[in-house]
């Protein structure tokens, strides 16, 4: 096992268990593969080890003194007896789900059951026992099964799959867990000793559970990274022991503006159980507990966002016919293009009830090639990730600008990758023209309210400092505004939902922000 074997390296070999013990697909059939696999590898059944790491320890049991039994007959002398004292249980977080077949294996003599998810029964266990003691937040995980899965994220938030063998989540639980997801459950993933066979099934289940979602590689200002600490690049351990320095290996799959799907491809649970041996690839130990200590606090901290999101709001006059009405068009791009889907709809709503706007609650999702995007005053576009446009979508949209029009944009959570995509894509479709900061003084912060001073969210006065003017952006074409651009979110306050970890401004600023542009766009 290698670093090269890593999806995040764009190397990863893509090849099943049985190809790499020489087994034709027609000879492994619907009931002779497990036979195949059992007479290659003997009892286990898989490619991965029986035992990585101890059980957990047992639970202290205490006691505390109690009565005597009921008086007997003298000269006797009545013994003490004592009573198990049991504390009230934390709340549970996390389930690590029973993954694998059952086996049989012998140990000490005895026969006993096996399956691959126990290799490292007190991984999660540990985990959360080091997290209370370091962060003083106090949850514990249970061990749970998809027959006895309520799959109701307000039970438990969160669901640990980990082996090392090949597995099939059964066809009718794919659906439970997708809706898992989207009620705001968190799937957490991790391929023990970074074992290949657990990683190619994991990604197979998620494209057959999410197959318009891909599962990506998780950029370097995801929240994930700095939830709790400002995680950097990671040591990784070789069987061999030696060590080398990389970015963090996490990839995932974005629900809004939340992660719901978090899998570590280079062994995490080995860490955060704090044991070691000589095979597979690895995160060292402190480094490993600080990801997972950021995983606790990220699944905490998105737990209620990630509840807000999977309601869907129904807008009365959604579906109105339009006539001269003015419309919200949103641009669709090759990436992340609707992470605050109600957004929109709260921004339209407070322009109506604070200005003399006439809005329909109406959004219109368009492409820049499409012929109805060219008919609005105003296009929007947002993201977390990079995008791109073709050569005929970027000339629709400089004849769009030139004609007349305007562009609003912002970085979605105040996302690097996005804000990159964009002014790379201003400079090749408009070369002579620049983003420049917009003055205290401009018309576009004073034609409805004036927004002189605003208010940012916590994470921006922390990295930024104590900002208080807004930071817009803008290009001018022939005199006249026609992009207006936000480094830090609008969208996310449009929402007026908590998002912990976004850069951004806050709720009110944010929505008159959004009306002062629309404003503008009807009146220029």
């Amino acid at each position: 096992m290698s670093e090269s074997d890593c999806f995040c390296s764009g190397k990863y070999p893509r090849r099943s268990f049985l190809q790499k013990l020489g087994f034709s697909a027609a000879a492994a059939g619907a009931s002779g593969s497990v036979n195949l696999v059992a007479l290659a590898l003997g009892e286990e059944g898989g490619s991965g080890p029986i035992d990585c790491g101890p059980p957990p320890p047992a639970r202290p049991q205490h006691r505390t003194g109690g009565e005597s039994f009921p008086p007997l007959p003298l000269p006797v002398t009545p013994l003490r007896r004592t009573e198990k004292k049991r504390p009230p249980s934390p709340p549970a977080l996390v389930g690590k789900a029973a993954l694998g077949s059952i086996k049989w294996i012998t140990r000490g003599g005895k026969r006993v059951q096996y399956r691959d998810w126990m290799t490292d029964p007190a991984d999660v266990k540990t985990l959360l026992s080091w997290t209370a003691d370091r962060l003083g937040i106090n949850y514990r995980a249970i061990e749970t099964d998809f027959q006895h899965f309520s799959f109701d994220p307000r039970e438990l938030p969160a669901l640990l799959l980990a082996g090392h063998n090949a597995f099939e989540i059964p066809e009718e639980v794919r659906p439970k867990l997708a809706r898992f997801v989207m009620d705001g459950g968190t799937i957490l993933a991790d391929a023990c000793c970074g074992w290949k066979d657990f990683s190619e099934s994991f990604r197979r289940e998620m494209e057959l559970i999410f197959p318009q979602k891909p599962l990506l590689k998780l950029l370097p200002d995801n929240p994930v990274f700095a939830s709790y600490y400002k995680l950097g690049d990671l040591t990784y351990k070789r069987a061999d022991g030696s060590t080398f320095t990389e970015a963090p290996c996490l990839e995932g799959i974005d629900f809004g503006c939340r992660t719901g799907v978090i899998f570590s491809p280079r062994d995490l649970t080995c860490g955060w159980d704090g044991h070691e041996h000589p095979r597979g690839l690895r995160v060292v130990i402190p480094e490993a507990r600080q990801v997972g200590a950021n995983l606790i606090t990220y699944i905490l901290g998105t737990f209620q966002l990630g509840r807000f999101l999977s309601t869907t709001k129904v807008y009365y006059e959604a579906a109105a016919p339009t006539r001269d009405d003015f419309v919200f068009a949103q641009v669709i791009h090759d990436g992340d293009w609707d992470p605050d889907p109600s957004g929109v709809y709260n921004l339209l709503k407070f322009a109506r009830d604070h200005s003399t706007l006439e809005v329909k609650f109406k959004r219109q999702a368009v492409r820049l090639k499409d012929p109805q995007a060219a008919t609005s005053p105003l296009l929007y576009m947002t993201g977390h990730r990079d995008f791109a446009f073709s050569k005929e979508e970027l000339a629709a949209l400089q004849k769009y600008l030139k004609a007349g029009g305007l562009l609003l944009a912002d970085a979605c959570c105040g996302r690097l990758a996005f804000d990159r995509a964009f002014r790379g894509m201003i400079a090749r479709m408009l070369p002579g023209a620049k983003l420049e900061r917009l003055p205290p003084d401009h018309s576009l912060y004073h034609c409805h309210s004036d927004v002189a001073r605003v208010d940012y969210t916590p994470r921006v006065r922390e990295d930024f400092g104590p900002l208080q003017a807004p930071e817009l952006e803008g290009v001018t074409l022939d005199g006249r505004l026609a992009v207006v651009y936000s480094r830090f979110d609008l969208g996310n306050g449009w929402e007026q939902f908590p998002h912990p970890y976004s850069y951004g401004y806050k709720d009110e600023d944010a929505l008159k922000i959004g009306t002062n542009v629309l404003v503008y766009a009807v009146t220029h």
